[in-house]
């Protein structure tokens, strides 16, 4: 689990890279700019929900409480939320079948990585399956 996690990772930031430097990412449409901001605040947003030294980019959890303040009281996994929400913008103002293709595949990594990451969760909380009965994975109230 934790090398498909880490693999899942890094297909993740070069599908990201790819879309930044072929110039598919960033768009001047005022619905991509705001798809945009709202995911870079949502992520600083649950960033600064961990402890210091708590923060972790590997899907394995660090020491230290479940975090169920700011916006993980409503969604389990805002920065993979972020991450959509950057890469579907990014597409959306630069709509090809290329574009779609990486989306859809990073968007199936992201949910091998988030159901590798519930896992680890489970298995070092005993209250996580509470707590994901009352929130929802990555769209609050939806999904």
């Amino acid at each position: 689990m934790k090398l498909i996690s880490k693999f899942a990772l890094l297909i993740v930031i070069i599908s990201i890279l790819y879309l930044l430097i072929s110039e598919n990412l960033l768009s001047t449409s005022p619905l991509v700019i705001v798809g945009q901001l709202i995911a870079i605040l949502l992520s600083i947003w649950a960033r600064r929900s961990f402890k210091k030294g708590q923060f972790n980019i590997h899907a394995e959890p660090f020491e230290g409480p479940l975090i169920e303040t700011g916006p993980y009281k409503y969604i389990r996994h805002p920065m993979y939320t972020s991450a959509l929400l950057i890469i579907w913008s990014g597409i959306f103002g630069h709509l090809s079948y290329v574009n779609c293709i990486i989306g859809l595949f990073v968007t199936f990594v992201i949910i091998v990585r988030i159901l590798s990451e519930e896992q680890f969760l489970s298995a070092r909380f005993p209250e996580y399956t509470e707590y994901s009965r009352k929130t929802k994975r990555v769209i609050p109230f939806l999904i």
